[in-house]
């Protein structure tokens, strides 16, 4: 039987301390130019002690930039950036992926260059929100624009984009990356059936096309990086940023699975999307979203590492995740925002923080993001021996 402190080796390649991975997370706190800067290395070295941190979703260029002050990596000094970083997480002895993502029709017009309508998989509006400029100019939750369908040589050109990413995250010092085909962007919106609804080679009721321009990209990561170097992570069944309900979500699923494990992926990574106001308890999760069946199904198709994440928030959840055997390393969110030592306190079943959601995005510096205190801390400021 694993335990949740057992090492693991992932991709034959990198080898991580124990099972507990830091899922990525939007935090807003980069400098102008969406640059990462020394506040993040801060925060991102604190938690090393994770076996694996999945650093923020990054823009790949200009066009993905669906909402203020979240990180790109397609400029020198994003580069240079995310390089204090990942400098800070390996001398803390973290391990590091760098979460790509494009976001599609999840943008607008105010985050786009020059002005111009998001990008899309089809000319359908998302029926969601993105964090950018009201008409009033201030920085505000909106309607997500209406999107221009991409051309069929735009998308061609998006899979060199990633590839060409994927060479300069090494270059920033990542120890890997993955691949963010999850939560209703750009990835996921070429593989929803429903929204889907292109004529040419990436589109239309064929699995094979609709899932050609995540599987292209994750061929041309393992290229560049090596098997053990690229994860991918998905969101079955989940309804974020609007995605459509599809009636061939396992179809798709296990088709995708079986290719990435044929590709060398290093790791699958499974997310359930708890929206704040469900307070969904980890057995209802179990229960609902992703049941045993699917997860053997799973397991079966792919031949890497898997990752659960959702709802997870304590040692027993994790470990009993851990002992049905279908999965090996479990995603904390939440908990790891006002939890920097996270791994010791499971671990040694010391109190979990929570944090002021308030702080969840904003622009106050490290106020709710590196001003929280590790146990051990807490316990010398009090005396305790």
């Amino acid at each position: 039987m694993i335990d949740l402190f057992d090492s693991q080796l992932v991709g034959g390649t990198v080898l991580l301390k124990n099972r507990i991975v830091m899922a990525p997370m939007t935090r807003t706190r980069t400098s102008d130019g969406d640059v990462p800067n020394e506040l993040m290395a801060t925060y991102y070295g604190q938690r090393a002690s994770a076996g694996l941190i999945v650093a923020e979703a990054t823009d790949v260029a200009p066009s993905s930039n669906g909402y203020a002050m979240t990180p790109g990596i397609y400029t020198d000094a994003q580069r240079q950036g995310w390089r204090l970083v990942t400098d800070q997480v390996h001398r803390n002895g973290g391990t590091i992926f760098l979460q790509l993502w494009h976001v599609g029709r999840m943008a607008h017009s105010s985050l786009m260059p020059n002005g111009e309508a998001p990008w899309g998989v089809t000319e359908e509006r998302a029926e969601s929100q993105v964090f950018a400029h009201g008409p009033d100019g201030k920085l505000d939750p909106i309607p997500a624009g209406k999107p221009r369908r991409l051309r069929t040589d735009e998308v061609f050109a998006l899979i060199n984009t990633f590839t060409q990413r994927c060479v300069q995250s090494r270059e920033a010092g990542f120890d890997g990356v993955e691949i963010h085909g999850a939560n209703g962007y750009l990835f996921e919106q070429f593989m929803n059936s429903v929204l889907n609804t292109r004529t040419d080679c990436f589109g239309g009721s064929s699995v094979e096309n609709r899932t050609r321009f995540l599987l292209e990209v994750v061929e041309a990561a393992v290229r560049a990086l090596g098997p053990g170097r690229v994860g991918v992570r998905l969101s079955p069944f989940g309804k974020f940023n609007g995605i459509p309900a599809d009636p061939r979500t396992e179809e798709t699923l296990l088709y995708v699975a079986e290719r990435l494990g044929r590709l060398g992926v290093a790791y699958l990574h499974l997310v359930y999307e708890l929206m704040p106001e469900a307070n969904m308890e980890v057995a209802q999760f179990k229960a609902n979203y992703l049941d045993h069946a699917l997860l053997r199904k799973i397991r079966k198709a792919f031949s890497g590492a898997i990752i659960w994440c959702g709802g997870f928030t304590d040692r027993k959840s994790a470990q009993d995740a851990l002992d049905t055997g279908l999965v090996d390393l479990i995603g904390f969110g939440r908990p790891y925002i006002a939890n920097p030592d996270l791994a010791e306190r499971l671990k040694h079943g010391w109190p979990i923080a929570e944090a002021d959601r308030s702080t969840y995005y904003t622009r106050r510096g490290g106020t709710g993001y590196t001003d929280f205190p590790a146990f051990a801390m807490v316990r010398a400021a009090c005396g305790a021996v």
